[in-house]
């Protein structure tokens, strides 16, 4: 099977920066080509237009036309004449795309469209409870409206949008994936008792602005914890404030600042000697999909303390491979996180556990085989 992927991103040195949803283009793109599957990546935006083959896979690098007013229609116009052309030259059999910003609503291409929920602008205005653009809005529904075939990351997801578009469509729940060769537990670097780590972009809709308040519990109760942050900052969108690593600074408690070390952006490398060093992992986020980052620590054998909200329980089951917990009840939080630092076969017992999860549910072999096997469904109707 010939599959296209039609992206914003993609994790590349010649493509600029990427975030969740290039990544799991990647993740599926290489357990898509071990099975024996072509695969094009088509990625609009770039600083020119070229095309080169790498690691098996046909890269597209395509520039945005501008023009006043007109720029997103002529774009849209130009993948639709690249895209056209690869399906006559028999190179393109099926195209997805994500719902970020309705790329697709205005291109008709002569192939199977599929689109792949890994949250829309709409999805994450809404869950943030701010407004949304209405034209961003009003492009997500009709991309949506007029694809062949739909998937979602999680079931979560899936309802939610349907609710915010009014629609009553069916949608495949596939989550996202990762290379599980790629991360694992590694037993020549020492776990660093007492240390909690949080990964990602510091943002409110990560509920980085809870986790000072959360670790200020902890402290309370445990003065040898250390919270380890990595990730770049970000501006805040409410409060239009530049840095949300300022704004956390003042809500810790002074004593409970002098144990916190934010690392800033590292090397994905680096990322993953954090989380084998660290005791427990948090993520008390406020807006995903479905997220990778707690995927790629749970394969790492590390105990968890996340949000419980929506999406949670498709990734983690509360007390079996994790903890679930609201990120505004901040002592409950805390609690969790504690029992996690006190209780090392606790520790050991969800590791082992999660890792299990990951092998049979979010690894790149399961991800692509129910992928591919939806293609197939969707190209023979």
């Amino acid at each position: 099977m010939k599959i296209a992927f039609l992206t914003s991103e993609f994790p590349h040195p010649k493509m600029g920066s990427s975030g969740g949803i290039g990544t799991s283009i990647l993740n599926l793109s290489k357990g898509l080509t071990a099975a024996g599957h072509e695969v094009s990546i088509v990625v609009y935006g770039q600083k020119e237009d070229e095309f080169f083959i790498e690691n098996d896979v046909f890269f597209y690098r395509i520039k945005n036309i501008k023009l006043k007013g007109f720029s997103r229609f002529f774009s849209q116009m130009k993948l639709q004449k690249l895209i056209n052309r690869l399906v006559k030259e028999n190179k393109i059999e099926i195209i997805e795309a994500p719902d970020w910003t309705g790329i697709t609503s205005n291109i008709n291409p002569k192939c199977p469209v599929v689109i792949r929920l890994n949250g829309s602008d709409t999805y994450f205005c809404h869950l943030d409870n701010r407004p949304v653009k209405f034209l961003n809005k009003f492009y997500e529904k009709r991309a949506i409206q007029n694809t062949d075939a739909l998937i979602s990351v999680s079931q979560y997801t899936a309802d939610v949008t349907k609710e915010l578009f009014s629609i009553q469509r069916d949608f495949e729940i596939i989550p996202n994936s990762i290379d599980i060769d790629n991360f694992f537990l590694d037993n020549k670097i020492e776990v660093q008792e007492n240390t909690i780590l949080y990964f990602g972009t510091l943002i409110r809709k990560k509920g980085l602005l809870e986790l000072p308040l959360i670790f200020n519990e902890v402290y309370k109760k445990n003065n040898q914890a250390k919270l380890i942050l990595v990730g770049r900052d970000a501006s805040d969108i409410i409060s239009g404030n530049a840095s949300t690593w300022a704004m956390m600074q003042t809500l810790f408690d002074k004593k409970a600042l002098q144990n916190v070390d934010y690392k800033g952006s590292v090397p994905y490398d680096k990322i993953k000697e954090h989380i084998s060093s660290a005791t427990v992992c948090v993520f008390p986020t406020f807006a995903e999909a479905l997220p990778v980052s707690w995927i790629e620590a749970m394969a790492m054998q590390k105990a968890i303390v996340a949000s419980d909200i929506g999406w949670a329980n498709e990734v983690i089951d509360d007390s079996v491979d994790g903890f679930l917990s609201h990120p505004k009840n901040h002592v409950l939080f805390a609690d969790r996180i504690l029992e996690l630092l006190d209780n090392q076969k606790l520790r050991n017992e969800f590791g082992i556990a999660a890792r299990k999860k990951v092998i049979q549910k979010f690894s790149i072999e399961v991800v692509a085989k129910n992928s591919a096997d939806f293609y197939y469904k969707v190209i023979k109707k």
